[in-house]
């Protein structure tokens, strides 16, 4: 109802709410990147320079290494970030909410070759697009995604209201989205909370501001968090 969200729920039966990274925030990690790992090239290559021959045949392997395991190693041993996922706060992750492994690693860098096809990611951004999640060739295949690194939770205390039930029954998700609303409206403006009670016109048949009070007070009084009198 709010945003984008992939819910996966675990065994243990805890939902999890992931939030796939769109193609831009992925642009500037990967450049980032690039960035990084041109700049070790650069350094590399001119260590080795000293050394002749040797030294070219060194700063091939290098270019390979740089490559194909910079990705690898840092999605697998930190937390699926790279230097440019972390700095852009993105994190690859199995599409289960695990964290990502070897072998998911391995087959999603191992399809850049299709996904950079052809020209400039053209496959990679065209499949993003196009999927909900927002996965290339590569993640579709590995069954990972690129998900936002969730930020620490702040609690939200709803102010105690007079109690409004709903005039209809409603169901579990429904609910929920009810009590998610009220708990993300401090981050909101008051312009797109009117947005949203809104598309409830229908049901509380009010708009504007008196919307999202109603809303609110329907939250606390689900959470039981609100006075019976008047």
């Amino acid at each position: 109802m709010l945003d984008t969200e992939h819910r996966v729920e675990t065994p243990e039966g805890v939902a999890l709410r992931l939030h796939p990274a769109g193609v831009m925030s992925r642009a500037v990690a990967w450049a980032i990147d690039f960035v990084v790992r041109l700049s070790a090239l650069m350094i590399g290559s001119m260590v080795l320079g000293f050394l002749g021959k040797t030294g070219a045949g060194l700063t091939l392997i290098l270019l390979f290494l740089i490559y194909w395991l910079y990705p690898i190693l840092f999605e697998v041993l930190r937390n699926g970030q790279t230097i440019g996922k972390r700095a852009m706060g993105l994190r690859v992750v199995h599409a289960n909410g695990t964290p990502v492994g070897w072998l998911a690693s391995f087959l999603r860098n191992l399809l850049r070759t299709v996904d950079m096809l052809p020209v400039l990611y053209g496959f990679g951004v065209l499949a993003s697009l196009a999927d909900p999640q927002c996965r290339r060739l590569g993640d579709r295949v590995a069954g990972t995604l690129v998900v936002h690194e969730p930020k620490p939770p702040v609690k939200t205390v709803l102010p105690t209201l007079q109690a409004t039930h709903p005039p209809l029954a409603l169901s579990l998700s429904e609910k929920q989205a009810i009590i998610d609303f009220a708990e993300r409206s401090p981050g909101l403006t008051l312009e797109r909370q009117e947005e949203l009670a809104e598309l409830l016109q229908p049901m509380i048949e009010r708009r504007g501001p008196g919307a999202v009070r109603h809303l609110h007070a329907m939250a606390a009084t689900l959470m039981g968090r609100a006075e019976a009198g008047a």
